[in-house]
């Protein structure tokens, strides 16, 4: 599914997708400011304090609240909680991204965020330690998840689990730049 196929009212709730650092809250970011809605990231609804996970009833509660109005964009992965979102979205956008290119990302966002101390969601921060040298190392978790991800959100798709939302699938930065610059056309056209 491409741009010019999709209604504006197909991209009314937007839900976007791919491996960690695919780069879905950057896009959702920027796509939730052309579209003046607001941007909704999981992971921040998620993590509480000092990297503990929020319990699976609070983050759900958030999560419902955040997604109740009629716009928003949402980026994230959680299983947890598809069930909620997914139903409600209108278009899925699958930043389906290459894996040396979101492990280069991984590698370069980690390192810039534990040398600045960059504040992260609910006060917290990376550090070189949890980022290197832990089992709670993002550049771990990318390498494995991704192919694991990839063949889930590849099922999701094929098996019309959520049938009301149209799916985009966009395999580099230069579709997803595309797709964006479409977007940004269409509203000021």
């Amino acid at each position: 599914m491409t741009l010019d196929r999709l209604s504006r009212q197909r991209l009314d709730r937007i839900v976007v997708i791919g491996s960690s650092c695919a780069g879905k809250t950057t896009f959702a970011r920027t796509l939730a400011a052309l579209f003046e809605c607001p941007a909704i990231q999981l992971d921040e609804l998620y993590w509480g304090p000092n990297w503990n996970a929020r319990s699976p009833d609070e983050f759900a509660k958030l999560t419902d609240a955040a997604t109740s109005g009629h716009r928003w964009v949402v980026d994230g992965n959680y299983s947890v909680i598809r069930d909620l979102v997914w139903p409600r979205a209108t278009a899925i956008v699958w930043l389906n991204i290459g894996f040396c290119t979101v492990l280069v990302r991984a590698l370069r966002r980690t390192l810039m965020r534990s040398a600045t101390g960059q504040l992260l969601y609910a006060g917290n921060r990376e550090s070189p330690r949890r980022a290197f040298f832990s089992r709670d190392s993002i550049l771990l978790w990318v390498v494995t998840t991704y192919h694991d991800r990839r063949r889930r959100f590849s099922a999701l798709r094929a098996n019309s689990t959520y049938p009301a939302a149209e799916w985009v699938e966009l395999r580099n930065a230069g579709d997803a730049a595309a797709f964006l610059r479409s977007v940004r056309s269409r509203l000021t056209h």
